[in-house]
């Protein structure tokens, strides 16, 4: 069933064996599992946090070149009149929120050009996935854009905000609007913000606002920036995968203990690596998916072997690999004796 990789594998086999040799280092503890496939898997609230409304929203360099670029490439696509949007990760803390992550609507999620409804089980992987690196952040906000120039949230948008932002901490979250050009504002070619709460780059705007449980309405949010990265931005070249497989997912997620995700990174195109540990110190299963194929291997006492399982279903292709190792492992105790 197992066969030695070599040639045309090594930059593969070197991505793979780094990722086991981190999972080895440092097999932390499983994170909380996901609560009804969305993104409430957050840590208890800090006993002694106290909220304050919030003040400003602070985004890192590379979370607001995500949100350009992206919006950009979504305009330029068959379907770019359809709304789009970005799950906020970040902190929270006393009267801000500084954003750090963004996961994308993705291209299974249900949107039209008055509404965009997210991949909710493909966020929970990718909350899941960004959280196992770094471990503080949780849901902070969302971003969507209007195909118009309606640079505020609609009533619809209340309707589904004021109940999510119940279950934020300080039952506050911040809400982005993406919209093309605006009255008054003239495009340039660089970012610049025409008002506390807006950014601009060329006719793209971002306009951004704060909803607390119990408000009436939206109110507008100065936006600021430091400098740092998108966390998460590593899984949007990977996000494909995660859609597509994001139910196998979460059940292994579920189901075993230990699991690691990783995104291994490539000249040609990133993939998405899966490891679960088996009986032993020094043993696991790992599954990387990458061009619509899924490839299981075992790594055993620093050998990777490739496995002869051609499953497209990740969970049913581990458990089958799963059971074979421990028939051969039955049978080798057997021989033994």
């Amino acid at each position: 069933m197992f066969g030695r990789l070599t040639g045309a594998a090594k930059a593969l086999l070197t991505d793979i064996r780094r990722t086991f040799q981190r999972w080895q280092r440092g097999r932390n503890p499983p994170l909380p599992p996901l609560i009804n496939a969305g993104v409430a898997a957050i840590e208890p609230r800090p006993a002694q946090a106290t909220y304050r409304p919030l003040q400003r929203v602070v985004l890192t360099d590379g979370v607001s070149r995500t949100l350009f670029e992206e919006y950009e490439a979504h305009r330029r696509e068959e379907q770019g009149q359809n709304e789009t949007g970005w799950m906020l990760l970040g902190l929270r803390k006393e009267d801000e929120v500084v954003v750090l992550a963004t996961l994308p609507a993705g291209a299974h999620s249900d949107a039209g050009v008055a509404h965009v409804h997210f991949n909710q089980c493909a966020q929970a992987i990718g909350s899941v996935i960004v959280r196992q690196a770094h471990r503080g952040l949780n849901a902070v906000g969302v971003v969507h854009t209007h195909p118009g120039s309606l640079r505020h949230p609609s009533d619809g948008d209340y309707q589904g905000d004021i109940e999510w932002v119940r279950n934020r901490r300080g039952q506050e979250a911040v809400f982005g609007i993406g919209t093309i050009g605006a009255d008054g504002f003239e495009p340039v070619r660089y970012g610049h913000q025409p008002r506390p709460n807006v950014q601009s780059l060329g006719e793209m705007m971002l306009s951004w606002y704060a909803l607390r449980s119990g408000d009436a309405t939206y109110r507008p949010l100065p936006v600021a920036m430091t400098l740092g990265p998108d966390l998460a931005r590593p899984l949007h070249g990977v996000w494909h995968e995660i859609e597509e497989h994001a139910l196998e997912l979460e059940r292994l997620f579920r189901q075993q203990r230990g699991i690691k995700f990783d995104v291994l990174q490539s000249a040609e195109k990133p993939g998405l690596s899966i490891t679960i540990p088996v009986a032993g110190p020094e043993g696991a299963v790992q599954v990387v998916i990458k061009d619509h194929i899924c490839r299981y291997y075992v790594l055993r006492d620093g050998d990777i072997l490739l496995a002869d399982c051609e499953e497209e279903r990740v969970d049913r292709g581990v458990y089958l690999l799963l059971a074979e190792l421990a028939h051969a492992a039955v049978a080798d105790r057997q021989q033994s004796w």
